[in-house]
């Protein structure tokens, strides 16, 4: 069993959002990968960017450069 670690899960209004996230970290080799929603977080859409918690800053950078909305961040058990 994979050993659980605090990860930064960010949350996105529309599945639009989530998507155009993924694609943009992938073509900047931003760390990270789509999830689904954990369950003890509530989302609009039903995907999550996950990351580690030291991307935070980086990931903010990326969504406000790019326009891209998240509904929130959230620091989780993974």
């Amino acid at each position: 069993m994979r050993k659980r670690e605090l990860k930064l899960v960010v949350t996105f209004h529309t599945t639009a959002d989530a998507m155009a996230m993924e694609k943009i970290c992938r073509e900047r080799d931003v760390p990270g990968r789509l999830i689904p929603v954990p369950r003890s977080i509530s989302a609009g859409c039903g995907l999550a960017w996950c990351a580690p918690l030291e991307e935070r800053e980086q990931l903010s950078q990326v969504m406000k450069d790019n326009g891209i909305g998240e509904e929130t961040m959230h620091e989780c058990l993974l």
